[in-house]
């Protein structure tokens, strides 16, 4: 049942673990062309050599462009990797958040926003170091164009590891980490701390009990704080990533080329699909996650006391 929970039991670990990579990864299935669309429109300006250059309008223009001009399956390219992402990522920077206000608060109930904040950063940190060629990948795919004789820049999602390693060596797979590790402490910390307040306070203030309505509102809130945060440093991430070997010295040196070039609002290139998906993105991860670590806690005290 959507509004019961076993009150004196908590998840244990492994179940938030679990339960966050599988959350993630159907929140990926269903919001995965809003980030597709992002990447697009982030990546858009970098190579502009004059008129005509633009080739994407907003999210939905985006969209319809490449189903008309790609085929809609382009959409969902790179889904592999975005799986294989979230499973390694997802289940480290969210499955572990709890357990890391744990270490810092030394086992106690009560945690300050220093100390989510500290846990937020923490578990992000140790997610990219995971699962950084996971997401190069995910962004190579998504950002590439099918040419004109059909070719492409890389045939499969294992044929893009290999090419990356053997091209750009090992340290291609991790290409751009720092930035991601930005990135992600960023999100991390806007993400699951905002949903943990927004939570609390609605909680607190009897607005809604602890079920389905109270988390897809929280998600809510938490996906649009996080958008605003964190969309300057995913453009950058998503333009160093995607880059070839040498066009940018550094990350810094990326968001600097982008202030020459395109101006300050280029740091905000995709806001609409970065909302439309980390919005839509959270609600369904959230909400997905909440019930696996419900179901998962009652299966698991029925397991243990059958009777």
């Amino acid at each position: 049942m959507v509004g019961k929970k076993p009150k004196d039991v908590v998840p244990s670990a492994a179940v938030k673990f679990f339960g966050a990579g599988t959350a993630a990864c159907i929140a990926d299935l269903i919001t995965f062309p809003l980030d597709t669309a992002k990447v697009r429109l982030q990546i858009q300006g970098e190579s502009q050599k004059g008129e005509g250059a633009v080739k994407y309008r907003g999210v939905f223009g985006t969209i319809t462009t490449m189903v008309r001009t790609e085929g809609g399956q382009e959409l969902y390219n790179g889904l592999v990797a975005g799986l294989q992402r979230q499973m390694s990522f997802a289940s480290v920077r969210i499955g572990l958040y709890d357990s890391m206000k744990q270490f810092y608060t030394r086992g106690t109930e009560r945690a300050g926003i220093v100390t989510r904040l500290m846990a937020g950063c923490t578990t992000g940190a140790l997610a990219v170091a995971l699962a950084q060629p996971t997401d190069v990948v995910k962004v190579r795919f998504q950002a590439q164009v099918r040419l004109a004789d059909g070719g492409r820049r890389y045939n499969s999602t294992l044929d893009a590891y290999r090419t990356i390693a053997r091209d750009e060596g090992v340290r291609g797979l991790w290409k751009g980490c720092m930035p991601n590790i930005t990135r992600n402490a960023i999100v991390n910390c806007s993400e699951l701390v905002t949903y943990d307040i927004f939570k609390e306070l609605i909680l607190k203030y009897d607005l809604m009990t602890d079920n389905l309505p109270c988390h897809f509102t929280a998600a809510f809130g938490a996906g649009f704080c996080t958008t605003i945060v964190a969309s300057p440093v995913d453009v950058v991430k998503t333009r160093f990533m995607n880059s070839a070997d040498g066009q940018y010295r550094s990350a810094i040196n990326c968001a600097l080329t982008m202030v020459r070039h395109e101006g300050p609002s280029a740091f905000y290139k995709g806001f609409m699909p970065s909302f439309l998906r980390l919005g839509s993105w959270n609600i369904v991860m959230f909400v997905t996650y909440e019930q696996i670590k419900r179901n998962m806690t009652t299966a698991q005290q029925y397991w243990e006391s059958p009777l």
